[in-house]
């Protein structure tokens, strides 16, 4: 009886070693990534339900479930799926942001801090950098959904037929 009792103490004292050492970790998230890389957490939206990223080849992808815009000193629009290399305080050959200007959307194709010192972030949007206070993107911001164009037209032919049924033609 003795040794049931030892084995179940040790089994016992295996499992509480187990599940404390598994919930002092600390979950890894692409805010944290981002940070570790020399980049601002604030760079990706609050929302973001899933990523993946390979350490080896800083590639990432990061989902969020729907698109949406977030103000920032310019809009930016991001997409459901943003994908990039990571590498350190840079992201290269990046998609699934779109940054505002002049009532335009330019696909941002990269990011860089240079010195953090510096205090500046820059997004390359093709044909210019565009450089804003890194202060700015210390913290994720929040994301509106993005209503697209094809779903204002399907609503507009909803409203239509409801006026057809009721024998009205408003538009």
């Amino acid at each position: 009886m003795i040794p049931i009792l030892q084995i179940s103490i040790l089994c016992f004292a295996l499992f509480a070693g187990i599940s404390i050492s598994s919930s002092s970790e600390e979950e890894e998230t692409i805010y944290k990534i981002l940070q570790d890389n020399g980049l601002p957490s604030g760079i990706f939206p609050k929302g973001v339900t899933e990523f993946t990223f390979d350490g080896e080849t800083g590639r990432f992808s990061v989902y969020l479930n729907h698109s949406c815009d977030a103000k920032y000193e310019t809009e930016l629009r991001y997409d459901t799926n943003i994908t990039g290399t990571l590498s350190s305080a840079n992201v290269t050959d990046l998609s699934g942001i779109s940054a505002q200007d002049l009532f335009l959307w330019f696909p941002v194709k990269g990011i860089r801090v240079d010195v953090p010192s510096s205090g500046l972030i820059y997004f390359d949007v093709g044909v210019v950098r565009k450089q804003y206070s890194l202060s700015v993107f210390e913290t994720p911001r929040d994301c509106v959904a993005v209503r697209r164009e094809n779903e204002v037209e399907s609503s507009v032919l909803s409203l239509h037929q409801v006026d057809e049924t009721l024998g009205r033609n408003v538009i």
